[in-house]
Order: structure tokens, then sequence, then C-alpha cells
């Protein structure tokens, strides 16, 4: 009895939000830690302002204000937030050469990039609904999609997300830790559960409960609305319609088949024992590093309305420090 309560209070210490957990690194050479750090904040900068223009574009344009570009809108918050979790705590360590992290840091981290995996998942289900009301029911959409309405669909994401998160979270938060070396590069649910002492099986169900759903309904969401929207192109005679459709359709269908492509990979490089820790890692991080970085490429690009903004913002730039 002694010796349980003395292993209770020493795993009890361990869960104190004081302590230090050490996350693994990508163990690059000493000589390749400046191209390390300079590589890590140049992506960084990148996801920042590529979303940031994704965002002050929606934003600055009242010709965007329509349910489509404000649905739209939440993916680069959306993508800013997971990046901002990531990449920071990642370049400062590199250069302070510490890959140590409070507990209380880690779950910030952790609760943030979960956060974004789950927004990901809800967002781009919404994002569907609204391609399908947009061209199956085209007559009606002005009125089923108001602003009002697209206002409390984004606020019900956001809900969503961060109660079924904080669930996941709040599970974790009442077991202790026993271990503090993490075998990963970044802190998640699944590394951050192997340093759990006692029984973690509750944890183990609700984390792939919430996989499941979030990745089902997604899943689901997306097929039925391409489903539709295929047929009511083959349907549709006229061909300014379906090349619409195609198009807002194709670039939505592409960011939802590289986030859940990074996802897939991330989650088989845990399952294979064969993969190599350096790859596992590298392939762990990729769903906060790539997606972020394409998103706004893959709009900015496919995307009329904001290609064309952007174009003029930067014309419009260039030409008054012409005449300055």
């Amino acid at each position: 009895m002694a010796k349980n309560e003395q292993y209770l209070t020493y795993c009890h210490l361990f869960s104190s939000s004081t302590i230090s957990l050490t996350l693994n690194s990508l163990a690059s050479a000493p000589s390749k830690i400046s191209l390390a750090i300079l590589m890590g904040t140049l992506t960084y900068c990148f996801i920042v302002a590529g979303n940031m223009t994704l965002i002050l574009s929606i934003t600055l344009n009242r010709s965007l204000h329509k349910p489509m570009y404000l649905m739209l809108l939440n993916l680069p918050v959306n993508d800013l937030m997971g990046a901002s979790a990531f990449f920071p705590q990642l370049i400062s360590s590199i250069a302070l050469d510490d890959r140590s992290i409070s507990s209380a840091a880690c779950f910030l981290q952790g609760l943030l990039v979960h956060l974004y995996g789950g927004g990901n998942f809800i967002i781009l289900s919404g994002m569907a609904y609204d391609r399908f009301l947009a061209i199956c029911r085209p007559l009606s959409y002005s009125t089923l999609m108001s602003n009002a309405y697209v206002l409390k669909i984004v606020v019900a994401m956001w809900l969503t997300d961060l109660v079924l998160i904080s669930a996941l979270f709040s599970l974790l938060s009442r077991l202790w830790f026993c271990k503090t070396s993490i075998n990963a590069m970044i802190c998640n649910n699944p590394s951050l559960v192997n340093l759990i002492c006692g029984d973690t099986r509750i944890n183990n169900y609700y984390g792939l409960f919430l996989s499941s759903l979030m990745n089902g309904i997604s899943l689901i969401a997306v097929i039925f609305t391409y489903v539709h929207i295929l047929v009511a192109c083959l349907t549709n005679k006229q061909s300014d319609t379906r090349s619409k459709a195609l198009r807002t359709c194709g670039t939505h269908l592409t960011v939802f088949l590289v986030f859940q492509v990074f996802t897939l990979l991330t989650v088989l490089s845990f399952r294979f024992r064969q993969v190599s820790p350096y790859l596992m890692r590298s392939i762990g991080t990729s769903t906060v590093v790539f997606p972020p970085i394409l998103n706004p490429l893959i709009y900015g690009l496919n995307t009329k309305e904001i290609r064309s903004i952007v174009i003029h913002f930067f014309r419009k730039k260039k030409v008054t420090r012409f005449d300055g």
C-alpha cells in the first residue's frame, strides 16, 4: 500500500504544469542548424503572407462578402492557427538547441493543433454544403444562404470543434504523466497519452471515436455533395453553369484531398513500425506544414475573383511606388 501511494505521488509530481517535457528533433547535423532555422522561418513567413493575403482580400472587398467567401474565410484563419501553434516553438527550439517544453505549453500546442485538424474537417464540410446549395438549389440559394445564416453556421462550426477537442484534452488532463520524452516533433493527443500512468482506454476510445466522426462526416458530406453536383452538371445544358460549377468545386475538392492525403500519411506513419523515425517525425508534422502552404495558392490561383483582386492590389502598389 505504501509503495502504491509513493508511486501515485511520483506520478502526480509529473502532472504538474511546471514540469518540462522533451520533444524529438529531426536530428539535423550541427552544420545544418542555420539552414533549418532559415527554412523554418521562410516557410512560416510564406504561410502567414499567403493566408493573410487571402483573409484581407475577402474582408476588405465588399464584392467578396458573399456566402461562399465568408465560408472560405475560416480556412486561412484555421491554417494560421495550426501553423502558429507549431512553427514559432520549433524555430526557437532549434535556435536555442533546446527541445524542452513545459507541460502547460505542450497542452496548449496540442489543443491548438487538434482544433486546427478538426476545424479543417468541419470547415471543408460546411463549404461542401454551400457548394451543394449554390449548384443544386440555385433559385433558392440567396434565400437559404443569407449572410446571417452563414454567420450561424460559422459559429456552430467553431463551437462544435471547440467542444469536441476540449473534451479530448479534458480526458487527458485528469491523468498523470510518468514519462517526459515525447516521441514526436509536436505535442498531440497520441504522444501525450503515451506519457500517462494508468488506464488510458477511455482516452483511446474517445480519440478513435472523434477521428472517425470528423473524418467520416467530412467524407460523407463531400461524397454526397459531389454526387449531386455531378448529376446537376450532367443534366444542366448551360455550359457556363457547368464551367462555373467545375471551377469552384474543383478548387474545394483539391483542398479537401490535400488535407486528406497528409492526414492519411500521418496516421499510416504511426501504424507501420518499419517506417524510419526520421521519416515518421517528418510526416507527423506534414498536416500543419503543407495544407497551410498550399491552400492560399490553390484558392488564389484558381478563384478568379480573389486572383484579380490580389493582382490589382500589387499593380496598384507598383504604380504608386513608381509615381512616388
